[in-house]
């Protein structure tokens, strides 16, 4: 059985452990480099993948889930346990011998297994801690995944550790009405506003045998309710949601309060207990629902909600409504940047924290009412999946912003323009030769201030291009010369300069479709190279992906400490590609992270960018990786087909602009054989670049 090395120690005294590292130098032209060197400080330890670990936060973000081998690849430790490990770039390479090539999503089925059972053992201790009589249960909300493999492995886990699942449309209802096929004991709630064919439905499936409580967020389905009913004479079970005073924080802190668009206030929940008693159904109402937000990051606003809750819930009771059901809603938060904080990346609170802090303040309420205690329901999704997915990708090649600088040829322009020289250019030149010894600040703002002034001249057609090119080159080496005289002490004036500076890394993939909540909402995701972390990365950038859209870029990055405009990254290696002489890379893998909450479901279709090849991967009964089932991404055709277009009419079409071309001798018969055997390759590959096999 291959082990792992698990999460290595940190280095004592190791700069990365301090938390001091921030910039890394990217290597700059020999002339440069001539300047008056700085005082000696202490050299660093030499590289390892300890330092590789601290540098990308793996022990802050990943909570034991990931780590870093001796190979210098990246592990997952789907149980937290070092010795049973998954080596993603083994896995990327094994994929790739089957013809699986990046964009991939990896799923870990293992990991959202632990995911489920950390729960599930987080509030069964907390129930036994206090001696909480009532008892939990977690109902997986699937707009967080739909996916059909992740929602069958939450069921078929969660019957063993009496979970359910939770609908919110039309669509999603008749999903999970299929899936709990042959688990119909599976509790089942329904959420979102419901029209007479989603109430019908409900109460369909209540007399079908399913344990399913639809929900009440407007007073008109309460009475939809009550109607379908009386048609199909059953005695459903119902829930209602409450407006909260208490206001939710982070992005969607809006979304809750009283002015949320979810549930009724407490009033409308009154006439509803008192409509109910009127047509005898009031012993139906048996469960309390709130909405306190999404990633919520201050383990003090759930305090409050779920104290506000409890007490409307025991009032309900007082007004002879049986109850028994306390929903929590979802809300529960994942830490994507390691800082344990209470920002909009991260929590400020455990698993166990906030299980201890449910049980304890519902239990303290319901006491000190003379309320039996309620059966506890929450319904973290994001937490459950945010886990179990990574993005893989592979870097097509670079740009850098080349801090090179041919001094020689720009003294040479400037003899050549005599009196005409601009006076930017010699400004520039001016910091230039006083870039060695002077103040970091002052030097800056003089080379930033002359460097727009050149391009102001350049657009208004007073200086040349061989002008303009020197005062580029001479800006970018005074900006390299001053971000390493900063070191890790980058004063706030120069902050822009290592996003500046940095390289742009194309990458195999689109955001849109895969990380659309970096796109859409600024969300940060956990990235770092698969491989070579053994090696120290000597250069800094940003991501840019397939899409031509000037959005289609990652340049925010995970650090606990401050903004990090740029991620330390791997030089490229150059090879022969495949004997025709021109240059290429030798493969380079990125992992973006945390990606199992919602970023598949939300992907789009920007240039027509269809689905990632998905793999999901388990450990066996020996511990081995084994790729249980690959599920395709989509082809070219497939992608058409969902904007309208019809395939065998484009070949058709296409075909006879051949034979047109062909008859005007604009193309062979071979040539025209060629052109439709691409095209119908094209239609039935992969809407991502593949690796060119000639």
């Amino acid at each position: 059985m291959r082990t792992g090395a698990g999460p290595p120690a940190d280095p004592p005294g190791s700069l990365f452990q301090q938390g001091r590292v921030r910039y890394l130098s990217a290597p700059m032209n020999p002339r440069v480099a001539e300047s008056p060197a700085e005082p000696e400080t202490a050299a660093p330890p030499a590289w390892s993948t300890a330092r590789a670990e601290e540098l990308y936060r793996l022990h802050l973000w990943g909570k034991g889930y990931v780590g870093i081998s001796a190979r210098g690849t990246v592990e997952v430790y789907p149980d937290k346990d070092p010795a049973r490990s998954i080596d993603l770039h083994e896995i990327v390479l094994g994929l790739e011998e089957r013809g699986f090539e990046p964009p991939l999503l990896i799923r870990l089925s293992d990991l959202l297994d632990h995911r489920l059972r950390e729960l599930r053992s987080a509030f069964d201790d907390a129930i036994r801690q206090v001696e909480y009589s009532g008892q939990y249960t977690c109902v997986y909300p699937i707009k967080v995944n739909q996916q059909r493999h992740i929602c069958e492995e939450i069921r078929d886990l969660g019957s063993e550790l009496g979970f359910g699942l939770e609908a919110g449309s039309i669509p999603e209802l008749l999903a999970v009405l299929a899936l709990t096929s042959g688990h119909e004991q599976m509790p089942i709630i329904c959420n979102g506003f419901k029209d007479h064919e989603f109430i019908e439905m409900v109460i369909l499936a209540t007399k079908l045998g399913r344990r399913i409580v639809p929900v009440v967020e407007r007073f008109h389905e309460l009475e939809l309710i009550m109607r379908y009913a009386r048609r199909y004479q059953v005695r459903p079970r119902i829930g209602m949601r409450v407006k909260l005073s208490a206001k939710g924080v982070g992005r969607w802190e809006h979304s809750a309060g009283v002015r949320g668009k979810f549930g009724l206030s407490v009033s409308e929940i009154l006439r509803g207990i008192e409509k109910l008693r009127e047509h005898d159904l009031l012993d139906c109402l048996e469960l309390l629902h709130c909405h306190i937000g999404s990633q919520v990051f201050d383990i003090r606003s759930i305090k409050n909600a779920v104290s506000e809750l409890a007490h409307v819930y025991c009032g309900m009771v007082k007004q002879g409504a049986p109850m028994g059901y306390l929903d929590l809603g979802g809300g529960m938060g994942v830490d994507y940047d390691g800082s344990q904080s209470a920002s909009e990346s991260s929590i400020n609170y455990t698993v166990q924290e906030y299980a201890t802090d449910v049980v304890y303040r519902v239990q303290n309420v319901c006491d000190d009412a003379g309320v039996p205690h309620p059966h506890l329901i929450t319904e973290s999704g994001r937490a459950l999946t945010a886990y179990s997915s990574v993005l893989v990708c592979d870097v097509l090649g670079a740009r850098r912003m080349d801090a090179r600088i041919d001094l020689d040829t720009i003294q040479a322009l400037v003899r050549s323009e005599g009196d005409e020289v601009p006076q930017p250019l010699l400004d520039l030149l001016d910091v230039y030769e006083r870039v060695s010894s002077g103040g970091l600040v002052e030097l800056y703002h003089d080379a930033t201030h002359a460097r727009e002034e050149a391009m102001t001249l350049f657009g208004l057609g007073y200086t040349s291009l061989p002008v303009r090119a020197a005062t580029e080159e001479l800006f970018w080496a005074i900006g390299r010369i001053l971000l390493d005289r900063a070191g890790e002490d980058l004063p706030d004036e120069l902050s822009d300069l290592p996003a500046l500076l940095g390289d742009i890394y194309f990458c195999n993939f689109s955001i849109f479709q895969s990380v659309p909540d970096s796109w859409g909402i600024d969300q940060l995701f956990p990235i770092v190279p698969l491989h070579r972390l053994d090696e120290e990365p000597t250069r800094r950038g940003v991501l840019a992906d397939l899409t031509c859209d000037s959005d289609g870029k990652i340049d925010r990055f995970v650090d606990p400490y401050e903004e990090k405009r740029t991620l330390e990254l791997h030089e490229l290696r150059e090879v022969p590609s495949n004997g025709n002489g021109l240059p290429d890379t030798e493969p380079y893998y990125l992992g973006i992270f945390l990606v199992g909450a919602y970023q598949e479901i939300l992907g789009d279709l920007h240039n027509l960018l269809g689905d990632t090849h998905a793999v999901h991967v388990r450990l066996d009964g020996d511990g081995e990786p084994v790729i249980e089932e690959i599920v395709e991404g989509d082809t070219v055709e497939e992608v058409l087909r969902y904007v309208q277009y019809d395939p065998p009419q484009m070949k058709q079409a296409l075909r006879k602009d051949v034979e047109r071309a062909i008859r005007d001798r604009r193309l062979t018969v071979q040539e025209g054989r060629q052109f439709l055997s691409a095209y119908d390759a094209g239609l039935e590959g992969y809407t991502y670049l593949e690796t060119d096999d000639e």
